[in-house]
């Protein structure tokens, strides 16, 4: 027993040599970043007690490690990833309480190329709430991917018989989800990589074809596609 259990132990080790070796790969086979970039932003909003953040925990589970930066009372999450086969590092940007005024600070939205929307089901005041979340984000951030969420459907599973009219009214992807057990809950930060890596591709080639966003004009296209270009750069360099 001792003699399969040095065995074992022998093998570990070389495993993990051979992993250094390999210059410290992750899972996903990309080198992991020191220098605080990232790929892609996604933001998350609706009002406050909707389950946002818990959203996240579930969603991160072992990694959720939340980094609050006090300055604009957010907290921000860092993902590995993958999307097409390539690797990718996500930014998840949750408002940790500044909600609760109605009104998130503009440094929230900079630099997002996807969003999750969010709602509580046991509250309709939330679900009434959401027009002015979504005028907001598409003021600051154009037309970037979002994704309609309805929260805390464990209290009452009736409620999936239910039809929100908003999510049609705007043509946005919805799903009913709960933090509590999960449903959903992978489904829908997946769908908004894989949305937010292929909305900064369409950037790319916009620019690429001398495009620019109807909604912001010449110079906020040109704020979001410089990321976009360090991003293509990066990927093509390497």
């Amino acid at each position: 027993m001792e003699a399969k259990d040095a065995a074992e132990e022998k093998s570990r080790a070389e495993d993990s040599k051979a992993q250094e070796a390999k210059g410290g790969e992750s899972k996903g086979g990309s080198t992991p970043r020191t220098d605080g970039s990232f790929d892609v932003k996604i933001i998350l909003l609706g009002d406050s007690a909707v389950g946002k953040s818990k959203l996240m925990e579930r969603y991160l589970m072992g990694d959720y490690n939340p980094h609050q930066l006090s300055t604009y009372a957010l907290n921000t999450f860092r993902k590995e990833s993958s999307v097409d086969g390539k690797p990718v590092v996500v930014e998840f940007w949750d408002t940790a309480g500044q909600e609760r005024f109605q009104k998130v600070h503009p440094a929230y939205y900079a630099e997002a190329s996807a969003c999750i929307l969010v709602f509580d089901v046991t509250r309709k005041a939330t679900y009434q709430h959401l027009k002015g979340w979504y005028d907001e984000l598409r003021d600051a951030c154009g037309n970037i991917p979002c994704i309609l969420i309805a929260n805390k459907i464990d209290f009452n599973y009736k409620v999936t018989d239910k039809k929100f009219k908003f999510s049609e009214t705007h043509n946005l992807p919805f799903y009913f989800v709960s933090a509590a057990d999960g449903t959903n809950v992978v489904r829908v930060f997946e769908q908004a990589i894989e949305e937010a890596v292929h909305h900064k591709e369409r950037m790319k080639e916009k620019l690429a074809r001398g495009e620019f966003d109807e909604d912001g004009g010449v110079d906020a296209f040109m704020a979001e596609v410089r990321d976009t270009l360090d991003y293509f750069n990066a990927k093509e360099s390497s």
